[in-house]
């Protein structure tokens, strides 16, 4: 009976969602850099070391006109040997993104900073591991993100930071 109820529940939201929620309606790099200092120490010299890799990636969203959405994913990789710069490469990749209308005004906000991303993330991916790869060192493969969690961490802080009043 209990499974009965589950089904009926899950069919219920099945129907009130829309076929398509997201559609994707543009893709594109809005800014690339790759800064490769020390190429030419790192290619002369034999290191047995990998460099220390750190990477950072936040998510931005901005409403257009009417269920539009730009959301730009910000990725943030440097890489470096003992004390000597490896290379530094920063992607902003963005999407538009139509939303679909029937989308409860309180899914709206985890859907743009959570699938949206992780629609745009395979791409970034790629995008860096070239970059790299084109710049002489071996193709930095990011692992996957967790956009949940980032978006968890960032309505924490947000719920933790006081609120400025407007007079």
């Amino acid at each position: 009976m209990a499974k009965d109820k589950k089904q009926e529940t899950k069919a219920e939201f099945s129907e009130s969602m829309p076929s398509n929620p997201i559609v994707i309606k543009a893709q594109y790099t809005k800014d690339l850099s790759f800064e490769n200092p020390n190429i030419i120490k790192l290619l002369t010299e034999n290191s047995a070391q990998s460099p220390n890799i750190n990477v950072n990636v936040h998510v931005e969203a901005k409403s257009l006109e009417k269920n539009d959405f730009e959301v730009t994913l910000n990725i943030q990789a440097k890489a470096s040997l003992e004390k000597m710069e490896v290379f530094i490469v920063e992607l902003s990749y963005a999407g538009i993104f139509g939303i679909a209308e029937e989308i409860p005004q309180d899914s709206l906000k985890p859907l743009v900073l959570i699938e949206c991303p992780r629609l745009l993330f395979p791409f970034a991916r790629n995008i860096i591991a070239e970059t790299t790869r084109d710049g002489g060192v071996p193709p930095l493969m990011l692992n996957p993100v967790d956009f949940v969690e980032m978006y968890r961490q960032q309505q924490s802080q947000e719920e933790a930071s006081p609120k400025t009043k407007k007079n």
